[in-house]
């Protein structure tokens, strides 16, 4: 570089640098710009080597991510320096956490230490060390949120100097982008970054959709501003009538989200009918803040009809992000829908800055902390270790972007749930006892089942037992990942008490067979069923699927391997012992497609190869059936936003923990009780549930039909076997 170059460069980091401070949305003291200064310095010295792939002076990159914490994000000095450093101890060896503590102090450090744990993973992994990656990722929301926001911020700098890097590489960071940080700036109420974030990560996946919605909306921006004024002028005279000090604004709809109304409603640009939101800031203080956005309401419905169904009112319920508003849909000029929202300044600068503005206005009247709120909520998703790391993302990617829905408990408690909850994960959310022995829940008054979808304004009160304990079916009817998670657990430690009489009852049945259960039998066994484990062996014994004689053909193999190696050769079609072991082991790991859970053809899609225990969708293609796709196959988001209607949910299960349907008839003599002694016998066997059934008696005679779920023809014919050993049944069939 020339002098002259070099000169003009270090010109334009100055000027960089001045303009942060300039433009930072807290107040800063002598101390913190200090601080900055201080911080200015180090990233200065640690980076100056270093270029960007456009060939600029690296320093740009750590001033631009502090300039959208302090200007966008509105955070505070300690955050701006933590900025300006996030790269320095990744990318300098002559730095360590221990020097940014001993120069800047425990939080910039703890910060800092942070946002390189995040970073130091290896940049090409597969998909479960991505999903890993932002596990670790969300578990420093634990540590300090600052980290995640300012992460937040440093991928929108990343997103927005994007062009001189590969397309391949685009694609990757824009769809990770839209896949986790778009979701977590919109829970953490940074809505105008959240947009900035869609839009660009559209802009990189899908660029000549982009180009198109943006061009379009330039060509309308003109009409726009015609029609804002147009609305303006006709409530004006009345809000100057009572004394309002307030501003109306328009807003396009982002690109992102006019493209995302295009695909659901299958409609072109033209016809996306609010395209644009008409917004009344108003100052007040906060005694009348209330009254005031009613009264704003009441002057624009005197003017414009308003959409009854359309009004939201985040004024007496904010949403758990904190954002505040009244939202209504009126008929504007030319018979158009518009959307009007109704915000205070305070309101206003919450929305834009989300947590900054929460805590500048702390001391006035706000209620509790929303984002201390929400980071308490995810403690317990953060913590249950159990899931894998995909299973994890996809859930809490689930809780981002859910939509809201408030519903009240019988003392007129009000509760937050995500859209698309039910009365368990209502259940959960008051207190893990009370979900785990729920046995029903009546919402509005009436008994409703436990998959039943909530809506706003429900009242839910939960029936407990102490006899109620959870089931696999549960999984299918909850959706709150606390909900889940405590259910799975459940679940397993059911399995593992299964397990633990099945290896008894499997050590005598051996015994029997003069063989020892020790650790070399275990796993002849475990191989010899084609299983993974040896808890499988044992939950499958406890179960009854592996049985007596499937025991005694693997004693035979095992006393000799030689004869029946040569029989399986010359007598392979001959053998019942292996058809019996193929229906143990063929059917684990069996993919079922939609509600029912429906057995259909399919083939493995080659781009992402899915195995058994992959999170899988099936795609309905033209000339081949249905392909299944990862959940995270790199096709699967274009797939699913262009294809909706073409997608199917699919799902491996564990066939030896599927139920079936079964019908079986009864027939006998009527006795005193005899309905009685029925139910009692199928409720004592731990393994099957009554669907239905119906009792008929006609002149001394007994009938009867039974719809049960059971998990094995095993348990089945136990459970035949118990029934025609009551007095007066005479004949005991299955239909």
């Amino acid at each position: 570089m020339t002098e002259e170059a070099i000169e003009q460069e270090n010109a334009a980091i100055t000027k960089a640098y001045k303009e942060l401070l300039k433009v930072s949305y807290q107040t800063l003291t002598r101390e913190d710009k200090k601080l900055i200064r201080h911080a200015f310095e180090v990233a200065l010295d640690a980076h100056k080597d270093q270029r960007r792939k456009s060939g600029e002076a690296y320093i740009f990159h750590p001033l631009a991510v502090a300039k959208i914490v302090a200007q966008e994000i509105g955070l505070d000095a300690t955050s701006i320096a933590a900025a300006l450093l996030h790269d320095v101890v990744e990318d300098n060896p002559n730095y360590t956490i221990a020097d940014i503590e001993q120069l800047f102090g425990e939080t910039v450090a703890r910060i800092v230490d942070g946002l390189t744990k995040i970073s130091s993973l290896k940049k090409d992994m597969d998909v479960s060390l991505q999903a890993e990656n932002f596990r670790k990722m969300l578990l420093t929301l634990n540590d300090d949120v600052r980290v995640i926001i300012i992460k937040i911020a440093d991928r929108l700098h990343n997103m927005l100097t994007m062009d001189s890097m590969r397309d391949d590489k685009q694609v990757k960071i824009a769809s990770e982008t839209l896949y986790i940080y778009a979701p977590l700036a919109h829970r953490i109420g940074l809505y105008n970054i959240k947009t900035e974030l869609e839009d660009l990560g559209l802009k990189y996946t899908e660029p000549e959709v982009y180009k198109d919605i943006f061009n379009k909306i330039k060509e309308s921006k003109e009409e726009q501003d015609a029609y804002i004024k147009n609305f303006s002028k006709v409530i004006k005279k009345s809000l100057d009538k009572e004394d309002l000090e307030y501003e109306i604004k328009g807003r396009s709809k982002s690109i992102f989200s006019i493209r995302r109304k295009m695909l659901k409603q299958g409609v072109s640009f033209d016809e996306v009918y609010d395209k644009f939101a008409v917004r009344i800031i108003y100052k007040c203080d906060l005694d009348n803040e209330k009254f005031l956005a009613w009264k704003i309401y009441s002057v624009v419905t005197d003017h414009f009809t308003p959409n009854p169904i359309r009004l939201r009112d985040w004024i007496s319920s904010p949403k758990s992000t904190g954002y505040e508003a009244l939202h209504i849909t009126v008929v504007g000029p030319e018979s158009r829908w518009v959307e009007v929202q109704i915000r205070s300044e305070r309101m206003n600068e919450i929305a834009e800055k989300g947590y900054a503005a929460h805590y500048k206005y702390k001391n006035a009247n706000v209620k509790e902390d929303n984002l201390d709120l929400w980071i308490n909520k995810l403690q317990e998703a953060l913590e249950s270790n159990e899931t894998n790391a995909v299973d994890f993302v996809e859930q809490f990617k689930l809780n981002l972007y859910s939509k809201e829905i408030f519903v009240f408990s019988p003392k007129g408690d009000l509760k937050s749930l995500p859209k698309g909850a039910t009365p368990l994960d209502f259940a959960f959310s008051i207190h893990t006892e009370v979900g785990m022995k729920t046995r029903g829940a009546k919402v509005n008054g009436k008994l409703v089942p436990l998959s039943h979808e909530l809506q706003s304004g429900d009242r839910i009160e939960i029936l407990t037992s102490e006899n109620s304990k959870p089931n696999s079916n549960w999984l299918d009817y909850a959706t709150t990942a606390r909900a889940r998670s405590k259910i799975k657990s459940y679940l397993n430690a059911d399995k593992k008490e299964v397990a633990n009489e099945g290896k008894e009852i499997l050590r005598r049945k051996l015994k029997q067979l003069k063989i020892n259960l020790n650790e070399k039998t275990v796993n002849e066994l475990v191989n010899y069923f084609k299983l993974s484990t040896s808890l499988d062996l044992f939950y499958r014994v406890g179960l009854g699927t592996i049985d007596n004689s499937m025991l005694k053909a693997y004693a035979n193999s095992r006393s000799n391997v030689l004869v029946s190696y040569i029989k399986n050769k010359i007598r392979k079609a001959d053998t019942p012992k292996d058809v019996d072991k193929e229906e143990i082991t063929s059917k684990f790991d069996m993919l079922v497609f939609g509600k029912e859970e429906e057995r259909l053809n399919y083939t493995l899609a080659k781009c992402c190869n899915p195995i058994p225990g992959d999170k899988v969708f099936g795609f309905l293609t033209i000339n081949d059936g249905i392909k299944v796709h990862k959940n995270d196959c790199p096709n699967a988001l274009s797939l699913q936003s262009n294809y909706a209607y073409r997608i199917m949910t699919a799902k491996w299960i564990d066939s030896t923990q599927q139920e079936f349907t079964a019908q079986i008839q009864l027939s006998g003599l009527d006795n005193l009780g005899l309905v009685n002694e029925v139910t009692k016998v199928i409720s004592s066997n731990m393994h099957v549930n009554i669907k239905s059934l119906s009792f008929s008696s006609d002149d001394g005679i007994f009938s009867g039909k039974i719809t049960l779920a059971v998990k094995t023809k095993t348990i089945l014919k136990k459970l035949i076997e118990n029934l025609k050993k009551i007095n007066g049944i005479e004949k005991v069939t299955r239909v």
